[in-house]
């Protein structure tokens, strides 16, 4: 079990730079064309693995239509992620991302019936709340005049197409290994992002995109895509979805420590009581065992 936890340390830290790459790149393609290829290459490159590993069976018309949607709460949640970096900053994307486990687990509640209960509901408040002081750095001034603007209401709304991620994958896993459950959703969010972009792109000319925005997405193909969507697919099924969305309170700091990397300055001293309230309401939310009434709901 310690092991799956220090995996999703590992795949919350991948996720946080998401948010620098999706901005230096967001303007280069259309946010349904940056998803498409994103996708598309992440699909490719697990094919073969997942032809060594398992073989390439379709699944049943019920299992794929349960893959089609959860793919399609991702494909969702990512369109909106690009379409909202235009008009807003990773910053802003980072700690709005912090209202996430708390959608998730009104999903889980009703999807998956997961108990939460009022204990874990305060910590799940307590962390969004000290994921915000760290983003802010305890500023409440500077969080003020920050606001909501168009693009963190879009993220926002992308938020509530993400919530139903893992409680979808607990409702439809039928004892397949995470990898195959991970490609299937892969595959069906290419075909929606596919329809999505229509004819743009056969209209685009690919050629003439920059190569680093090639990059930025290749990258966020395969570590922010599949190795993600492993992590948070196989630990769904250990310890929950609540749990494991419980884990997207780090991003925030891991991106004031990215930007710290990038030479964007040390975080003051102030970020303290919100990294303090942050590790309270993870121990909460961790603490026990897996919530779920029915832990093999189909």
């Amino acid at each position: 079990m310690t092991r799956v936890h220090l995996q999703l340390l590992l795949g919350r830290a991948l996720v946080a730079t998401s948010f620098p790459i999706g901005a230096a790149i967001t303007h280069g393609l259309e946010p349904e064309l940056l998803m498409l290829f994103r996708f598309a290459l992440a699909t490719l490159l697990f094919a073969p693995y997942i032809v060594w590993r398992h073989g390439l069976a379709l699944p049943s018309l019920k299992s794929l239509a349960g893959y089609a949607l959860i793919g399609a709460s991702v494909a969702a949640f990512f369109w909106c992620m690009f379409a909202a970096l235009r008009y807003t900053s990773a910053l802003n994307t980072a700690a709005i991302y912090t209202f996430l486990p708390c959608i998730a687990a009104l999903y889980a509640a009703i999807l998956v019936k997961e108990r939460i209960g009022r204990k874990r509901i305060v910590a799940l408040v307590l962390g969004a709340f000290g994921a915000l002081w760290v983003v802010f750095r305890g500023d409440f001034d500077l969080a003020i005049v920050l606001g909501f603007n168009k693009g963190d209401l879009i993220f926002l709304a992308g938020l509530f197409a993400m919530g139903l991620y893992t409680p979808l994958v607990r409702r439809f896993n039928r004892d397949e290994p995470a990898a195959v459950m991970s490609f299937w959703v892969l595959a069906t969010g290419t075909i929606w992002l596919l329809l999505l972009s229509n004819v743009t792109v056969f209209e685009t000319d690919w050629m003439a995109v920059e190569l680093d925005v090639f990059a930025g997405a290749a990258y966020l193909a395969v570590f922010t895509t599949i190795i993600t969507f492993f992590i948070m697919q196989h630990a769904t099924l250990q310890v929950g979805p609540t749990r494991v969305m419980s884990y997207g309170y780090l991003i925030p700091a891991f991106v004031v420590v990215l930007e710290w990397a990038l030479g964007k300055g040390l975080p003051s001293a102030m970020t303290l009581p919100g990294i303090a309230i942050i590790l309270v309401a993870m121990f909460v939310v961790q603490s026990g065992g897996d919530l779920s009434r029915n832990p093999t709901a189909t």
